[in-house]
C-alpha cells in the first residue's frame, strides 16, 4: 500500500520557521521525483518545489526562492521542506507528491497527474 504522509505543518507567526517531512512508503522512493504543492483556502493548487531523485536537482517556485529548501533522504524514505521567513502568504495546505518523472508545473494541474499524493499538513502564518 502506498502512502506519503506529511507532518509538521503548524501555526506560526510572520518571519518564523518550520520543517515540512513527508514519509514515503510503498513504492521504490529513489526512482521518484518528488514535489512539494500547496493550497491556500478558497484558490487552486500551486507547485512550491520539486526534487530529483537523488537530490542532485532541485527547483523552486519563484514565490519561495531563496527562502524555502527541499532535500530528501533516500535511506529513510523521506523528502523534507525547510521554510524560513515565512509569510502570510505561504499559510496553505501543503502536499507532497511523486511522479516516476520530472514534471514542469503548469496552472490548473490536478493531483492526480501525480502518481501518488499525499494528505497534506496545514501551515497557518499570522502576521
Amino acid at each position: 500500500q502506498v502512502q506519503l504522509v506529511e507532518s509538521g505543518g503548524d501555526s506560526v507567526q510572520a518571519g518564523g520557521s518550520l520543517r515540512l517531512s513527508c514519509a514515503a512508503s510503498g513504492f521504490t522512493f529513489s526512482r521518484y521525483w518528488m514535489y512539494w504543492i500547496r493550497q491556500a483556502p478558497g484558490k487552486g493548487l500551486d507547485w512550491v518545489s520539486s526534487i530529483s531523485r537523488l537530490g542532485s536537482s532541485t527547483v523552486y517556485a519563484d514565490s519561495v526562492k531563496g527562502r524555502f529548501t527541499i532535500s530528501r533522504d533516500n535511506t529513510n524514505n523521506t523528502v523534507y521542506l525547510q521554510m524560513s521567513g515565512l509569510k502570510p502568504e505561504d499559510t496553505a495546505m501543503y502536499y507532497c507528491a511523486a511522479h516516476s518523472e520530472y514534471i514542469r508545473w503548469e496552472p490548473g494541474m490536478r493531483s492526480n497527474e501525480y502518481n501518488y499524493w499525499g494528505q497534506g499538513t496545514q501551515v497557518t502564518v499570522s502576521s
